[in-house]
């Protein structure tokens, strides 16, 4: 039976994959936490909180696989399981977790449903042993979801006491798969049971201890009588809810024995005491599903009032000030600014003819003030509308730790990973796009970069590897670092491989520089890894980073040393939907390149360009910059130019290397809304995009990364001198 109109519930179906990817996440960081601290019991607390929300959330949307599976999941995370356990659970609970992300991903693509069997084996792993006290005291731990405390918090609200109760069925019992409704009738006859663990009416096989709270009236001598039931209960134990481990009105917590006695038959249960004060009867909060879109479901047991639902969640619960918008509707949004930022283009151009027309005019200065207004107004807009689509790095950091620790473990490394920067605010578009690339550079850095802990002992190094993961401001960009303190990468082993696979020559080998020899590792094919693995040496990937990252007008660097370590860094724009350009013209094309990427703009005459290994440079003070000829990108030949021939050189940065792009003429820097061309129109990774200016001109933007690479390549033309010759 559906509650809900088909409409609706694919709403909540929508809602659910999109906070039930935030559960999951919190399971990874949870099983790890456990994984650094195992006898935490909040800690475990926690974890069961967090599969008792997917459950009962995915039992709503009526995901029966996933909602089973998590209940299974949370019998097993009772306080003997979890005793008994040690490190054990952190392996259910990791691999819990991504056998839910692979059932979450089967049920959003509609496709079959992946095998579970490796868990349920898991969870029947860890609870197969006797659970069973034979002796001591019983223990009173009980781990309540904010949902049940919610419930308690209510029920005290009525006047009734409320009691912890836990109860331990005697192995022995000859009835046993009756325990659990026996004991529910008991507490039915005795108050109102806010909760009982476990749910449903048998009791598991791995489980012997039951856990309830009890609102009632009864007088705790009174509990205790009747929740001893003769070959059912073995020890049973009350404490005062409120007041853990400390007496309530003189009653102390204590542990009470069953009577040894065997009957011949199992005895009913006792009928229940004289009426007592009739305790309110405690309900869960209705949802208002106008202001909370909240996943709820209720199961109703027999004889008790126990409400299973979702505990608290940023999706279930939202605050009031919080609002979850589709990310196509702030797309639509900002291409809007977009039109507007064009429209503000062409009335300062427009305003600028008429100053030319009319410089006299005492309306030039009125359109003016009303020109700068809106600038100001519109440039609040987009940064506004920018800022929504912002969203902070940590939301691709945090899945790293659970690659980093499960790298590590597969290749017999013991690897920490530190994080900061997390709160740097990134365009998610861009950030989604990151996830890829930067997985694959984590697992080289554990695969490739830490050294097993003999090596790192040899080389005097802590057996304990480390990654740091950093992100930072700089200019208009985000620059995200990860660095390694390990083997290093060895630059003749790479030129080595690149001349093994015939991706350079030993003569063109023997004119590689350091860093070009360390940028091979991004071209297609090479690998430096020695065996072929799971997790690398299949030579793909890395020129996957590069081109995520050019298609992103981003850069990537490196910088290593061998034994010490490698740093890569990666440099990408705040958004690409609109930036600050440089514009200018090169054999009479107007152009457009990101200011982010121009470090510096020279002026050089046709004498101070000269040609090293036919590839033209310029010095700037310390440093040689090879130059690219953008006139080269029509087709033309150059003509030759006289020594005092003059040319502005605009110097890019692409990670750690500059080059100069020569120009004819500069036009200025203009805030450009950047539109895709149709693949059938421009058929080149030369232009990432294209603008319109206000005058209502096309300017192309170049892929700064693409026109270095095809152009930085091509030998220089004869207009040029050899370095070294006279001046």
């Amino acid at each position: 039976m559906s509650f809900f109109s088909d409409e609706r519930a694919a709403e909540l179906r929508d809602l659910f994959f999109e906070s039930a990817q935030e559960l999951l996440q919190a399971l990874n960081d949870e099983g790890l936490e456990l994984e650094r601290h195992p006898n935490d019991a909040e800690i475990v607390r926690d974890i069961r909180r967090t599969v008792h929300t997917l459950k009962g959330d995915s039992a709503a949307c009526g995901f029966k696989e996933l909602s089973e599976l998590a209940h299974e999941l949370e019998n097993a995370l009772t306080p003997e399981i979890t005793h008994a356990a040690s490190g054990n659970l952190v392996e259910l609970v990791l691999n819990a977790a991504d056998t839910f992300d692979s059932l979450l991903t089967a049920y959003q693509r509609n496709s079959a449903l992946p095998a579970t069997d490796h868990v349920r084996n898991l969870i029947k792993r860890l609870t197969e042993k006797p659970q069973a006290l034979d002796g001591g005291a019983l223990k009173l731990e009980f781990m309540w979801s904010e949902y049940e405390q919610l419930l308690a918090e209510k029920g005290a609200s009525s006047g009734a006491r409320l009691f912890n109760i836990a109860i331990e069925v005697d192995p022995q019992c000859p009835m046993r798969m009756a325990a659990l409704q026996l004991v529910k009738n008991v507490l039915q006859g005795l108050g109102v049971t806010i909760t009982i663990q476990p749910e449903g009416d048998m009791l598991p096989e791995n489980i012997s201890t039951i856990r309830a709270i009890l609102a009632t009236f009864q007088a705790p001598e009174n509990i205790e009588k009747k929740i001893q039931i003769p070959a059912i209960t073995r020890r049973t134990l009350l404490e005062d809810y409120l007041r853990p481990g400390q007496p309530r009105e003189g009653i102390l917590s204590r542990a009470t024995e069953a009577p040894k006695e065997t009957p011949k038959a199992v005895a009913p249960p006792p009928k229940p005491a004289p009426p007592a004060p009739e305790p309110k009867k405690v309900e869960p909060p209705k949802p208002d599903l106008k202001t909370v879109p909240a996943l709820l479901t209720v199961e109703e047991h027999d004889g008790d009032a126990h409400a299973d639902a979702p505990s608290p969640n940023p999706f279930a619960i939202t605050p009031e000030n919080l609002l979850r918008v589709d990310a196509d509707r702030i797309d639509t949004v900002l291409n809007l600014v977009g039109e507007l930022i064009i429209n503000k283009s062409m009335l300062n151009q427009t305003l600028s003819d008429f100053g030319k027309q009319h410089a006299k005019d005492p309306l030039k200065a009125r359109f003016a003030d009303a020109m700068a207004f809106q600038a100001q107004i519109l440039n609040e807009l987009q940064r506004a509308v920018m800022k929504i689509r912002m969203v902070p790095v940590e939301q691709l950091f945090r899945r790293f730790p659970r690659i980093v620790r499960d790298v590590a473990r597969s290749s017999g490394k013991e690897c920490d990973l530190i994080i900061s920067g997390q709160n740097t605010d990134l365009d998610k578009s861009i950030l989604d796009a990151l996830s890829e690339p930067m997985m694959h550079l984590i697992r080289n850095a554990v695969d490739h970069g830490i050294e097993l802990p003999a090596a790192r002992i040899a080389a005097g190094k802590s057996v304990k590897g480390t990654l740091k993961l950093n992100a930072f401001y700089q200019g208009n960009q985000v620059v995200i670092e990860l660095t390694d303190d390990g083997a290093g990468i060895d630059r003749d082993r790479v030129v080595e491989k690149a001349i093994e696979n015939n991706i350079v020559s030993e003569k063109e080998a023997e004119k590689l520089t350091d860093q070009d020899a360390l940028n091979l590792i991004f071209r297609p094919g090479l690998s430096t890894a020695t065996q072929v693995t799971e997790i690398s040496g299949r030579g793909m990937g890395m020129d996957i980073v590069e081109s995520v990252l050019r298609r992103l007008k981003g850069s990537i660097g490196i910088q290593t040393e061998k034994g010490r370590g490698t740093t890569f860094q990666l440099r990408v724009p705040l958004t690409l939907a609109i930036m600050q350009a440089l514009l200018f013209r090169a054999a009479n094309r107007l152009y457009a390149v990101p200011l982010g990427s121009v470090v510096e703009i020279a002026r050089a005459t046709s004498q101070h360009i000269h040609v090293v290994d036919h590839h033209e440079v310029l010095q700037l003070r310390e440093q040689i910059v090879t130059l690219v000829r953008l006139d080269k990108l029509e087709g033309r030949k150059r003509q030759p130019q006289s020594e005092k021939h003059k040319v502005f050189v605009v110097v890019v940065q692409l990670g750690d290397r500059r080059f100069g792009m020569v120009v004819d003429k500069l036009v200025g820097e203009e805030e450009l809304v950047i539109k895709a061309l149709d693949d059938n129109l421009v058929a080149t990774d030369l232009v990432s995009g294209a603008s319109i200016l206000g005058d209502g001109k096309v300017v192309l933007i170049l892929n700064v990364a693409s026109v270095v690479e095809r152009l930085g390549r091509a030998p220089s033309g004869n207009g040029s001198r050899k370095l070294g010759a006279s001046a």
